[in-house]
């Protein structure tokens, strides 16, 4: 199984890791924390030397209750990153986590490599068809809504029916519009509550039936602090627990905040499925 970016196959016989870089304030976990083009140099450099495969950069929060932002502010926030960390790491294969067409039209223009979108082209009806146009591989994942009213959108007759059943439609959709390179995300925390995501969870396996590269992105989620009654903050050990099990049940690639425990996980899993 492997996708094309930029003219690189990336075989996923062994798992991947997609570290996150958020340009965004108000992030749920370190939203505000890197501020500066140092910040964000430092920051991705550091989840490069610990193996990231892939860096995945939001500049629109997508957590509940989060201010929107118009898609000038996206961009302004964003080209110039992409630019800073394609000029420092020239062979980095960015991911841009965005739901709106332009930017992830001017994006790819700019050297990104892979688009991530976590309306799966319903917030934008110019999305599937601008991924077709550009060629690059995206990420398809599931959620209802938007992030205003998505956590109010958790009513399903049966949640891993219904979620096969979208990504049925939407990979038929994109395919015959041209996309190549599909990834699955079936959307930890989105329109999705507590129990449903731990069902989601012990049913990963489930979505192997798609035949394509499956995304976990699970990472310091409130599933995990939630249980606890913690903060994300202390969720890294509940976050490394839940990337152990998303890999045994057949995660292709994990995103994460803490690439170093993620690719440990990949490493160990690997021996013991091996």
């Amino acid at each position: 199984m492997t996708i094309n970016c930029k003219g690189t196959l990336i075989d996923f016989s062994t798992p991947k890791v997609m570290g996150i870089v958020n340009l965004t304030p108000d992030s749920f976990y370190d939203g505000g924390r890197n501020s500066s083009e140092k910040d964000y140099l430092q920051h991705a450099e550091k989840m490069l030397k610990e193996g990231a495969d892939f860096i995945d950069v939001g500049a629109y929060s997508s957590r509940p209750g989060a201010v929107d932002i118009s898609e000038e502010e996206e961009l302004m926030r964003l080209i110039p990153v992409v630019q800073l960390l394609l000029k420092e790491f020239p062979e980095v294969f960015l991911s841009i986590d965005t739901f709106r067409s332009e930017v992830a039209r001017q994006a790819v223009e700019n050297g990104a490599a892979l688009i991530n979108d976590i309306s799966g082209g319903s917030l934008d009806s110019e999305m599937l068809k601008t991924v077709a146009e550009l060629q690059v591989p995206y990420i398809l994942m599931h959620m209802r809504g938007n992030p205003k009213n998505m956590k109010d959108l958790n009513q399903y007759d049966d949640l891993i029916k219904d979620l096969l059943f979208y990504f049925s439609e939407k990979i038929s959709e994109a395919r015959d519009l041209g996309i190549n390179d599909l990834i699955i995300d079936p959307g930890f925390g989105f329109s999705k509550n507590i129990a449903q995501n731990f069902e989601l969870l012990s049913k990963l396996e489930l979505f192997k039936s798609l035949n394509l590269p499956l995304l976990s992105g699970i990472s310091r989620k409130s599933l995990i602090y939630k249980t606890f009654h913690t903060t994300p903050d202390e969720a890294l050990n509940g976050t490394t627990v839940l990337n152990t099990i998303s890999l045994l049940k057949g995660a292709h690639i994990l995103r994460v905040h803490d690439v170093k425990e993620a690719v440990e996980c990949v490493k160990l899993t690997s021996l013991v499925r091996n």
